[in-house]
C-alpha cells in the first residue's frame, strides 16, 4: 500500500503542476478579454476557475497522499509551515510556501464577494509566485525532479508561463493598452 500512496502523491503532484499551469495561461487569458478559439469571455473565466479548481483538488490529493505515506511521513505542521519537514527541509519548505500560497488564493476567491475586488486582486497575484515556488519544489524535492522527461516537462511549463506573463505586462495586452490609451485621450 506504501508503494502506491507514494506513486499516487508523485503523480498527483505533476498533474496538479500541469493544472496550474494551465491555470496561469488561461487565467491570463481571461483577464485580457480576448475571448479563446471562440468561446466567449465569460466561458474563459469559467475554465480558468474548473482548471484551477481541479489543480486543487489534486494538490490536496498529492499532500493527503503523502501524510498517509509511511515513507514521505507529512504531518499537519510540515503541511502548513514551510521549512520544518525532516526530509529536504528546504525543498519541502518550498511545497509548502506554494500549498500556503494557494490556500490564500482558494480562500480569498470562496470570499471573493464579501472582501471586494480590490482585496481579492492583491491576493490573487500570489498565483504568479506560487508557480515558480511549486516548480522549484517539485524540482528539488521531487523523485522525479531531476529526470529527463520532467525537466523537459518544467522547462515547456516554464516557457508557456514565461510567455504568459511577458504578454501580460506588455503593451499589447488589451487591457494594458485600454490604460495607454485612455492616458493619451
Amino acid at each position: 500500500m506504501d508503494n502506491a500512496l507514494w506513486a499516487f502523491g508523485r503523480v498527483s503532484g505533476i498533474v496538479s503542476l500541469v493544472l496550474f499551469t494551465g491555470t496561469v495561461l488561461v487565467g491570463v487569458l481571461a483577464r485580457s478579454g480576448r475571448p479563446l478559439l471562440g468561446v466567449p469571455r465569460f466561458s474563459v473565466t469559467l475554465i480558468h476557475r474548473n482548471i484551477a479548481l481541479l489543480a486543487t483538488v489534486f494538490l490536496a490529493l498529492h499532500v493527503g497522499s503523502l501524510m498517509l505515506d509511511s515513507y514521505a511521513k507529512l504531518n499537519v505542521t510540515d503541511v502548513v509551515v514551510p521549512f520544518l519537514g525532516s526530509f529536504r527541509p528546504f525543498w519541502q519548505g518550498l511545497g509548502t510556501v506554494a500549498f500556503d500560497l494557494v490556500l490564500a488564493v482558494v480562500a480569498t476567491s470562496l470570499l471573493r464577494h464579501r472582501i471586494g475586488p480590490r482585496t481579492f486582486r492583491a491576493v490573487h497575484w500570489f498565483s504568479y509566485a506560487m508557480w515558480p515556488i511549486a516548480l522549484a519544489h517539485a524540482i528539488g524535492n521531487g523523485t522525479n525532479g531531476t529526470s529527463r522527461w520532467f525537466l523537459l516537462l518544467a522547462v515547456g511549463s516554464a516557457a508557456v508561463v514565461v510567455g504568459a506573463l511577458a504578454w501580460r505586462v506588455s503593451s499589447n495586452f488589451l487591457e494594458t493598452a485600454k490604460t495607454h490609451q485612455g492616458s493619451l485621450s
